[in-house]
């Protein structure tokens, strides 16, 4: 049996055998030194001319052939020892060594010392960057990860279930996937964006609390926190919950403890705030807040009622307060508006306030008590800058979100070794669809409406309608939003009503969802659940920049496996058998 080199030390003046990879070669001429590297680290190998054979095969190895040497440990020298290496004080005289396999010159750095290979290169050799040891210890920590996600759900009583790969297409508000059906000409499957419907089924079937490690799949662009096509996410949920407030207590530990206990990070708060959708937007103007870092939006809309500057009559007028933001060039201040303007804003008036006073092309427009009130809300100093929006209040909400974020990368306000928490809750069961002049479902339908029929009965305008929230939350770590779940809609006759609202009548709801209200009317218990992004916690945990970094075989920005070639072509029997043809492009 192999010995790993991280418990070689043991094996002090005993003959042992190691196999791995040859890390790096030395020759001093009467000697070799071979730094063998295996699952465990780097041992030293030490070749002597007097194994003639031995030494023949390593005057030949090169880096990444792939050797077997027996031999003896030794401790080295203490002039010979390097304290960079847990194993820098022992090496292996050879007494056998082996050519196991050979290697062809390398197209990518297998080290993590030196120049780092193009992201491209090192996707398509991924099984070669897989090798660095900064990857190597990355795939051990994330099946240390799983198995404290798993221990946590097995202490609490959670039952491990697997749910369809094959199933059918459901709203989950991205692209599915679709697999044309051989024995059955012109229908589908899809491949599930979630086991929303599975495992609420689950919870009619009698089990109190389920849970899996999740494959999903959604044909939606990728981006430096979501990859393309299949993702992992710890899928739960428990029977008889009424109220979202016992999903968050059972799952919050969890999440503040891999913070602390398996990622050695620091809580920015103990508590984990719940803050409703509606006052994230106003504050933060995003729904999955940053909370390392303040910079909230300020209301003004009142200070500018009476206002003569035109561009500040508007439905709404807020600013940001930028600490230290007077140090911000021209050139960067035009960077920051022309963000600005990609948000849809026409520009971006500022204050700057330095050496005791307020510069800005706009004070001009502005009445002394307006610049006064400005100064005080904002609680500006020497050395900030506060920056505008007037406009539609969801438009400045957005537009000061994203120079939030804008402006905390510039200035690093964020602490990588801090972990902010909250939960974004109460969000609105409908919105409005600018682009179809009607309403739309908000996110999930399959939620729980809070007041239940009651609620939706009482509202009958479309303005009543998008006051109607569900009882659905989000948890957001660090500004990026890591579960998402809700207390369910199990009565048939909600269901019918929230999609009724929308237009939809009784036969489409159950021809769409005709398993679920089915299931639902055969004694259907109260439930509710989440599920989170166990890549992106990950990810943030690791404090990587690109889900890609921390993902075994990710595909490329534009979705393309470039070491396994994927997607492909396929041949002409396959689509025949599949009915399918592949139309020529316009």
């Amino acid at each position: 049996m192999y010995k790993k080199s991280n418990e070689l030390k043991k094996f002090l003046g005993k003959t042992v055998t190691v196999a791995g990879w040859v890390n790096s070669r030395r020759d001093h001429g009467g000697l070799i030194f071979i730094d063998l590297r295996d699952f465990g680290g780097i041992i030293q190998l030490v070749v002597t001319p007097e194994n003639a054979e031995s030494f023949e095969i390593a005057e030949n190895v090169r880096d990444e052939f792939v050797i077997r040497a027996t031999g003896k440990m030794r401790e080295r020298e203490p002039e010979l020892r390097n304290p960079n290496i847990p194993t820098g004080d022992i090496e292996l005289v050879v007494e056998k060594l082996e050519l196991l396999n050979r290697s062809e010159p390398l197209p990518v750095n297998t080290h993590d010392d030196g120049p780092e290979s193009s992201e491209e290169l090192r996707l398509k050799y991924r099984f070669l960057d897989l090798r660095r040891p900064k990857m190597q210890k990355l795939l051990r920590e994330r099946s240390r990860y799983y198995r404290f996600l798993r221990d946590y759900m097995y202490e609490r009583e959670f039952v491990e279930t697997t749910t369809p790969i094959l199933a059918n297409s459901s709203p989950e508000g991205a692209r599915d996937f679709l697999i044309p059906s051989r024995l059955h000409p012109g229908k589908f499957y899809a491949l599930p964006q979630a086991p929303q419907q599975f495992k609420q089924l689950l919870m009619v079937g009698g089990l109190e609390k389920y849970f899996q490690i999740a494959p999903c799949f959604r044909d939606e662009d990728p981006r430096a926190d979501r990859l393309y096509g299949d993702f992992y996410q710890l899928d739960l949920e428990m029977s008889f919950v009424e109220d979202g407030e016992v999903i968050r207590e059972t799952m919050e530990p969890l999440i503040k403890s891999l913070v602390t206990d398996f990622a050695g990070k620091k809580l920015v708060t103990k508590k984990v705030p719940r803050i409703p959708y509606r006052e994230s937007m106003e504050k933060y103007g995003v729904d999955k807040p940053d909370l390392r870092y303040g910079m909230e939006l300020i209301e003004l809309t009142d200070v500018f009622e009476k206002t003569e500057f035109k561009v500040f009559k508007a439905e709404c007028v807020k600013a940001i307060c930028v600490k230290g933001g007077a140090s911000l060039s021209r050139s960067q201040i035009d960077n920051f508006t022309e963000k600005a303007k990609k948000e849809g804003a026409g520009g971006l008036a500022y204050i700057l306030y330095s050496d005791g006073e307020a510069k800005s092309p706009i004070l001009k427009f502005m009445k002394p008590e307006e610049i006064a009130e400005v100064k005080k809300r904002t609680d500006a100093r020497d050395g900030d800058a506060v920056f505008f929006g007037a406009d539609k209040r969801a438009k400045v909400n957005k537009v000061l979100g994203q120079l939030r974020i804008a402006f905390a990368e510039h200035f690093k306000l964020a602490d990588e070794n801090e972990v902010a928490l909250c939960w974004i809750v109460d969000f609105p069961f409908y919105e409005w669809d600018e682009t179809n002049k009607k309403l739309d479902f908000g996110h999930n339908p399959f939620s729980m409406p809070k007041g239940g029929m009651k609620t939706l009965e009482s509202a009958k305008t479309d303005e009543e309608k998008l006051e109607v929230v569900a009882d659905q939350y989000d948890m957001v770590m660090n500004g990026i939003e890591i579960c998402s779940g809700a207390v369910r809609n199990y009565n048939p006759e909600i269901m019918y009503k929230v999609f009724n609202i929308l237009g939809f009548n009784k036969e489409y709801v159950e021809t769409r969802f005709r398993g679920m209200l089915s299931a639902f009317k055969f004694g259907a218990p109260p439930h509710a659940g989440c599920a989170f992004g166990i890549d992106r916690i990950f990810m943030e945990l690791e404090g990587a920049e690109s889900i890609r970094d921390v993902i075994p075989f990710p595909k490329n920005g534009s979705g393309v496996d470039l070491m396994m070639g994927s997607p492909s072509e396929v041949d002409k029997v396959q689509l025949e058998e599949t009915h399918l043809a592949i139309l020529p492009e316009e």
